[in-house]
């Protein structure tokens, strides 16, 4: 016999989250006058050259998706540092750096890996919407976080927003995604998702759109037949668990609280081998300081290639150490497997994103093409390799 739903959590009502930040950076543009319309000045040109410890491996095929792709990858220690002429004092936001996939962030910083590249690098917690449109003016200089449909929205009003490097993708064996509470008579192999109501933190125009729409559509659903019900990070769990919502887009590690247990089943989640977000510039450091953001870009990835390269929660000391800077249990951290940590950006991921959002109604017009949304130039410099 499946529980019975109880009754909704209750919650204060909010704007969807892209729709506040398109808000602000629409008031921003109002207050700034009309920015161009090809909104990136070309960067001056940059010596790309061979970097010790970044061969072959250090860059893989943009188009290849394949699930089992192994991560570009760079022997440990590299890229070595190559230390600015002068101290620069860079502003990183993230919504999160409790999260896993913040982790090469926090790290970076308590190793010491920005101040090698004569950075100091402060990491400050805020939401997306409010991150934003700080991003857009350059009061900010990058933003651990997602290409959202607000960030297409202001792509698309002029303002200079690139996503520049890629975070993870899930493990094998990760069930970090669309989960369901099954209606008596279904099973995992046999549910329908049609008009059902989905919790969610970001609620339309999420990344997640991309994988969910794929999987609803496996179960009958689609991303504009399901109902969402946007809810605080500790509400999304409990909505399910109590019947305030059918559904839930869950991370890890919280989707092992429902692993194992049959009045659930999980359905799908973020493609292997596609990430999904990371780190996005605004002006500062795509226009005026291009040195300093490739600067933080290869300490980023240095430190992905030597603390992140493969299973790290197999060092159970490293393990402690990640509990610790993420503020979590350290069990509860060593349950779930590995992140991939990759900084590449796969080709069409923002095609494939903007499809997602207009099928949520959150994106219209002409889809943006990828030259506008992503720049792979700093990572490659950071690497030797052109992209």
């Amino acid at each position: 016999m499946r529980r019975r739903a109880t009754a909704p959590v209750p919650r204060a009502p909010r704007a969807p989250l892209v729709a506040a930040a398109l808000l602000a950076l629409l008031t921003l543009a109002a207050c700034a006058g009309t920015p161009p319309a090809d909104d990136t000045r070309p960067a001056a040109p940059r010596t790309v050259t061979p970097v010790q410890g970044c061969g072959p491996a250090a860059r893989t095929d943009p188009a290849d998706l394949t699930p089992g792709r192994t991560p570009a990858r760079c022997s440990p220690g590299a890229p070595a540092p190559r230390p600015l002429d002068r101290r620069r004092e860079l502003t990183v936001v993230s919504g999160t750096l409790g999260a896993e996939y913040a982790a090469p962030l926090v790290t970076a910083v308590r190793r010491g890996e920005f101040a090698r590249e004569n950075l100091k690098v402060t990491l400050k917690v805020l939401p997306t919407p409010d991150a934003l449109p700080l991003l857009a003016k350059g009061e900010i200089d990058a933003l651990w976080a997602a290409p959202e449909a607000a960030v297409v929205h202001g792509v698309s009003a002029g303002f200079p927003l690139r996503w520049v490097a890629g975070n993870y993708s899930p493990a094998r064996g990760s069930r970090s995604g669309l989960w369901v509470r099954l209606r008596d008579g279904e099973s995992a192999r046999r549910v329908t998702m049609e008009d059902r109501t989905l919790g969610t933190m970001i609620g339309k125009g999420s990344v997640i759109a991309y994988p969910m729409g794929r999987t609803l559509a496996r179960h009958g659903g689609a991303l504009d037949r399901i109902r969402y019900q946007q809810l605080g990070t500790a509400d999304v769990l409990t909505a399910l668990r109590n019947g305030g919502v059918d559904a839930a887009w869950l991370l890890d590690p919280v989707w092992r609280t429902l692993d194992g247990d049959r009045d659930y089943a999980y359905l799908g989640g973020q493609p292997r081998g596609e990430p999904l977000g990371g780190l996005l510039f605004g002006p500062g450091l795509l226009q005026d300081d291009r040195a300093a953001g490739v600067a933080l870009v290869r300490a980023y990835i240095r430190t992905v290639n030597t603390y992140f390269a493969g299973d790290y929660k197999a060092d159970r000391a490293f393990t402690a150490e990640l509990a610790r800077l993420l503020d979590t249990d350290p069990a509860v951290l060593a349950a779930t497997p590995s992140l991939r940590m990759d900084w590449e950006i796969r080709s069409g991921t923002t095609g494939r994103l903007q499809r997602a959002y207009r099928a949520q109604g959150v994106l219209t017009g002409d889809p943006l093409p990828e030259r506008r949304l992503v720049d792979r130039s700093l990572y490659g410099e950071a690497v030797g390799r052109r992209p």
